[in-house]
């Protein structure tokens, strides 16, 4: 064999890969993809866990205040205060789970205390001040035109979105927040007339601008959350989330808690039992059932936010809107039309294209990735020859 067949032979054995790195490489590649699908079909499916509690929990409360209303009750100020105060519910969960998570997220700086309270406290403010005008205008406006203007946070929330969160309106989420919004509008064409018997025209004008006014301020406390995830706590995992709704709780209880001495109407919360039309224990188990399902809705709310954005919790939180017509069918026996059919149809298809955006942008994020990962995924010795080659 002559030198030059010896050379062409040595030179043809360094092209070819080594066979065991090249395994290595495929299975790194292999358990990366495997790893990435398993992430994701967990990620969807606590979405799909967040997006039951905001509809069960949003509808039954929602719910339970109108018999709270229907037979009796009058505190608007007790009604915000079983809003909030149910939190301690998620104490044994969070304490028995702290361990777990602290020990398996210790990623870098910590937010400083300072902040951290400041957070809290201008968030449970908001939420407090927010729960009681909701309360308002559940009281004075029938369910229809509260779920009716409810809807109105979508919009809010995309104005306060676009602005703090850089959320970008696509013509799909614009789609859908269209169909949401004209979904529990047409519920305002539903008005049932025993609602509005009792109400004069004042307080109706008052309720409404309440509930408008609780939407728009539920629409930035949803931005404001978002945003202090992002800028402010900088961490996304589940103590971050369990802190957010209990000290947030904690700051809006104390603050309903001292509206409803200040205003006077825990003097009449004894008659107010006394006379309730289902009895005393009907109206106890209301308050705590009240009090159970909001954090069962703030759970799930918290949850979207943490997984996705403010703007898609928000559009589950409408998509839920129109489910408590459909279950006043059963409890209260309402009668059931064509408008509130369609109310239905057109949610459910505005939420089935706001999820497909989701899927669009999980797609492309997968895509941008998976590029990502095949440039920089050459070994040292391929770098090193290119750069020297230059």
């Amino acid at each position: 064999m002559t030198a030059d067949q010896e050379l062409q032979i040595i030179v043809r054995q360094g092209k070819e890969p080594n066979p065991t790195v090249q395994d290595e490489r495929n299975s790194v590649s292999s358990s990366q993809a495997e790893v990435s699908h398993s992430n994701t079909y967990k990620r969807w499916l606590r979405v799909t866990l967040y997006t039951f509690f905001v509809i069960s929990g949003q509808t039954v409360a929602t719910i339970l205040g109108r018999v709270y209303y229907d037979n009796g009750g009058n505190s608007k100020w007790l009604a915000t205060v079983v809003q909030l105060v149910g939190f301690p519910v998620l104490l044994p969960y969070y304490i028995l789970s702290f361990k777990t998570h602290a020990t398996t997220d210790r990623d870098g700086k910590r937010t400083s205390p300072r902040n951290r309270v400041l957070v809290y406290v201008v968030l449970g403010l908001l939420v407090g001040a927010d729960c009681y005008l909701y309360s308002i205008g559940l009281l004075y406006l029938p369910v229809s035109t509260y779920s009716l203007i409810c809807a109105s946070q979508l919009a809010f929330n995309a104005f306060f979105s676009y602005f703090l969160n850089s959320q970008k309106l696509t013509p799909i989420i614009l789609n859908s927040l269209f169909l949401l919004t004209v979904s529990s509008t047409l519920l305002a064409f539903n008005n049932e007339e025993s609602d509005s018997t009792k109400v004069t025209k004042g307080e109706y004008v008052k309720g409404f601008i309440c509930t408008v006014a609780a939407s728009a301020g539920y629409g930035l406390v949803l931005s404001l959350q978002q945003l202090a995830f992002l800028k402010v706590l900088k961490k996304q995992n589940f103590s971050e989330v369990m802190d957010m709704i209990i000290y947030v709780s904690l700051v809006a209880s104390c603050v309903s808690v001292v509206g409803l001495f200040a205003s006077s109407e825990w003097k009449t919360l004894s008659s107010e039992m006394e006379n309730y039309k289902l009895g005393k224990v009907s109206y106890i188990m209301n308050l705590v059932w009240t009090a159970v399902t909001w954090q069962v809705f703030s759970i799930g709310g918290t949850g979207l936010i943490f997984e996705l954005s403010s703007l898609f919790s928000n559009a589950i939180s409408v998509l839920g809107l129109p489910v408590v017509p459909i279950l006043a069918v059963i409890i209260f026996h309402d009668k059931m039309n064509g408008l509130k059919v369609i109310s239905m149809i057109l949610a459910i298809w505005g939420f089935t294209s706001y999820v497909y955006q989701q899927y669009l942008d999980d797609k492309n994020l997968k895509k941008n990735h998976g590029i990502t990962t095949t440039k920089s995924s050459d070994p040292p010795e391929a770098e090193e020859s290119r750069w020297q080659s230059k």
